[in-house]
């Protein structure tokens, strides 16, 4: 199942889906992140020694990432930030908080003026900043660190405690299913491994780890005030806040 949803690998669909086996899918999103390290990597890698510009560079490896998502993470932070602009504007009427509204705007699928500023913007900030490390040598090191990072944040969001904003879909089937101590600990983990990553001095790659958790984190809280808790777009736009977050502070 962690495969499957956070890959565009052809796997075997799971004999059951429970909230045992969703919430384990959700521990083991990291692990499943690593067909995607090992193509941002090859990407970066092949950029370098073909002598490409940095931004052409940092570009391939954000869009071979997307392809290899399906491009599912950025498909649910332009209907996330749809839906949150809609749950915004409808606190200004007294007849309804647009909860309901919302979260049909999110269900149906197509990009307001929302979510493509979001989109746009996101992808040129993940490029930008990929470039600068790239730039910098340390391009290779970061791209890793980022896939990492922002799939180790959704068992955060799958935290016990987070509820679920509607009944059905990705979502409700993990929603408040992963004990927070695990969740936890991948951040000290990939904390700890990211203090070693060649051509980065030991404290930048930790503090890129901790920023993508706490933007996610920032935005998971939002989502669960003006939705009322997580759907499956709000986990792809977690991913990709934090793998913004993350790139952003190993860019330099």
């Amino acid at each position: 199942m962690a495969l499957g949803t956070l890959t565009a690998l052809p796997v075997p669909a799971p004999r059951r889906i429970d909230r045992r086996v969703a919430g384990t899918a959700m521990l083991l999103s990291p692990v499943a992140a690593l067909p995607l390290a090992a193509l941002a990597l090859g990407v970066v890698l092949l950029g370098d020694l073909a002598g490409l510009p940095p931004l052409g560079t940092a570009a391939l490896a954000v869009g071979a990432v997307a392809l290899g998502t399906r491009g599912l993470h950025l498909d649910g932070l332009a209907d996330t930030a749809d839906g949150l602009g809609l749950a915004a504007k409808a606190r200004l009427s007294p007849e309804s908080d647009g909860r309901e509204r919302a979260l049909e705007i999110m269900r149906r699928g197509d990009s307001g003026p929302a979510g493509i500023a979001t989109l746009v913007l996101v992808l040129v900030l993940q490029c930008a900043a990929l470039a600068g490390a790239v730039a910098e040598g340390h391009g290779a090191a970061a791209a890793v660190i980022a896939v990492f990072a922002s799939r180790a944040v959704l068992p955060l969001c799958c935290a016990r405690g987070v509820p679920s904003a509607r009944p059905g879909g990705l979502g409700d089937a993990v929603a408040g299913t992963a004990p927070i101590s695990l969740a936890c600990l991948w951040l000290v983990v990939l904390a700890g491994g990211s203090a070693l990553a060649p051509g980065l001095p030991w404290w930048q790659g930790p503090l890129a780890v901790l920023a993508g958790f706490v933007v996610a984190g920032a935005l998971l809280a939002r989502c669960v005030q003006r939705l009322g808790g997580i759907t499956g777009d709000v986990l792809g736009a977690c991913v990709e806040a934090a793998a913004t977050a993350t790139l952003l502070v190993l860019s330099g």
